[in-house]
């Protein structure tokens, strides 16, 4: 195990995984160039030197963070393979946003725009993008004000661990009716947060079965329209 000390709190260490096994599982899932396997090698080391000063995610995650995390947020790409600006909400510790940057750096006109309301997350966040050296911008605010400009309109909106589906529709409504695609990992509980939504949404919504956990699955949103 490697110890990586947080500069600024020289007192606290954390322990860093083997991640070799890990990141090869990530990898046969949702494979990658070898140039974006750089970006994303990149990422990851940024990301356990900041867990060290501040909780990211979940640390019981951090010995799968390729497969519960990475491979969990590049497995979108193929679900949307001709989308150039992604919207990603709530992005926290860049995933999926980061992540989609990494695989999404090589192509022409494509943009990702992280929405973060927490200084430190978007500070991170802002990290990542310098060292990376990916195309995405990051936008320190409450999504709700996000929404509502028209500067940004993506083909593609995510979120991932945000809010329960009535609530991640009504965030995401002004985006989605104007033509963003939604992509929304959901776990077991998906079908019970369907039922619920659709007391008050008509939605046209498929599913994608997820690559990374058989309890999982993406929510595909292609319409939403709010029942008054």
């Amino acid at each position: 195990m490697t110890e990586l000390r947080s500069p600024t709190r020289p007192a606290r260490t954390i322990a860093v995984p083997d991640l070799a096994a890990d990141r090869d599982r990530a990898l046969a899932l949702t494979p990658v160039s070898r140039e974006t396997l750089a970006r994303l090698d990149r990422f990851i080391a940024l990301l356990f030197d900041w867990q060290a000063r501040m909780n990211l995610v979940a640390p019981s995650t951090l010995p799968q963070v390729w497969t519960r995390h990475v491979a969990d947020s590049l497995q979108l790409l193929a679900l949307a393979p001709e989308a150039r600006i992604w919207a990603d909400l709530g992005s926290g510790a860049g995933f999926p946003g980061i992540v989609l940057a990494c695989a999404l750096a090589d192509t022409k006109r494509a943009e990702v725009h992280l929405v973060e309301s927490i200084a430190k997350k978007a500070a991170f966040l802002a990290t990542a993008i310098a060292e990376t050296g990916v195309a995405a911008t990051v936008h320190h605010m409450r999504i709700e004000d996000f929404v509502r400009h028209d500067e940004v309109r993506p083909d593609v909106v995510t979120a991932r661990a945000l809010a329960p589906l009535p609530r991640l529709l009504e965030l995401t409504a002004p985006l989605l009716q104007k033509g963003a695609q939604g992509l929304f990992p959901k776990g077991q509980d998906v079908e019970a947060e369907l039922t619920e939504a659709a007391k008050y949404w008509t939605l046209q919504s498929s599913f994608a079965p997820s690559l990374t956990s058989p309890e999982s699955r993406i929510l595909v949103v292609h319409k939403a329209v709010w029942r008054h």
